[in-house]
């Protein structure tokens, strides 16, 4: 048993190793956080941030703005398309994706495998430019729809917010793809094995054994998923600008407008940002709810 002065000792040095890392996370993630929440419910205009005039308190006043802007409505629709198609095509079609190269069922797993995963290296810019040139009115896809239907022309104005989607669809799937590979890889082949010789067919397999067994893994994958949509911005600002005529316009983007361009509006572009993390956190639930009642447990 330690004496006292042991266990003093043994508190004291884990204090000295835990310290800094909760002072750097203090410094970077709660107080930026927290000073966040409290300057969206200001009318800090920029310059000093200490006067007499520099900061007054307004309540929700910048939030009453927020959910007064009809541009609010139309860029959380496009986030909530985003998170659509991240929950609904990016992890199932991972999910697809994984289960057929782990069960060999094509040949050249390694080859597909590297294509599928090969855009989440390629930068965020130079992907946005190529599928903009691709997209344009004379780009690529413009010529191959001629060559079906000559009289049909494209344009970005139509539907903006599809090709947009496609190319997230694209480029984030092979990100899921390996999470689901390498948990797939974790699941005992004897198991498997051992259902087929019991009769169970592919989709029995699938729905006793091995959706049970990444349960969790869904849900981290889901996670993963929406908060990366809430937060989308660089392929959106590169591809499109948010145009035409704010059609394509984000959250994120939403919220950069206010703080930079134009007169800056901080209070109300901080209320965006609170905004957002509390949409995030109410999916989030409603994911951990579902996996709750639906979902099965890990083995």
């Amino acid at each position: 048993m330690l004496d006292k002065s042991s266990k003093r000792e043994q508190r004291l040095s884990y204090w000295i190793l835990v310290l800094p890392a909760v002072l750097f996370y203090f410094a970077v993630m709660t107080f930026p956080t927290f000073f966040s929440v409290i300057l969206s419910m200001t009318s800090y205009k920029g310059g000093p941030l200490w006067g007499s005039d520099a900061i007054h308190f307004t309540g929700l006043k910048n939030y009453f703005k927020v959910f007064n802007d009809p541009l609010f409505y139309l860029s959380l629709k496009n986030n909530l398309y985003i998170v659509l198609v991240s929950v609904l095509g990016q992890l199932p079609l991972g999910f697809a994706l994984a289960y057929i190269l782990s069960r060999g069922l094509v040949k050249g797993t390694d080859f597909f495998q590297t294509m599928i995963y090969l855009p989440c290296v390629i930068s965020t810019v130079v992907i946005g430019i190529l599928w903009q040139s691709f997209f344009s009115a004379h780009g690529a896809f413009q010529e191959i729809i001629k060559v079906f239907n000559p009289s049909f022309q494209w344009s970005m104005s139509n539907h903006p917010i599809v090709p947009v989607l496609f190319v997230m669809l694209w480029m984030y799937t092979g990100t899921y793809l390996i999470i689901f590979l390498a948990n797939l890889q974790k699941i005992d082949p004897a198991i498997i094995e051992a259902s087929k010789i019991d009769g169970a067919s592919e989709g029995q397999t699938l729905r006793y054994i091995i959706f049970p067994s990444l349960s969790g893994v869904f849900v981290t994958s889901a996670i993963l998923a929406i908060s990366g949509s809430l937060k989308s911005f660089d392929l959106i600002y590169v591809m499109t600008g948010g145009g035409p005529a704010k059609q394509t316009n984000v959250l994120s983007l939403y919220m950069f407008d206010k703080a930079f361009k134009g007169a800056p509006d901080y209070p109300m572009a901080n209320a965006i940002s609170t905004i957002m993390v509390v949409i995030s956190f109410a999916l989030i639930l409603l994911v951990q709810m579902a996996e709750k009642k639906y979902g099965g447990k890990e083995d």
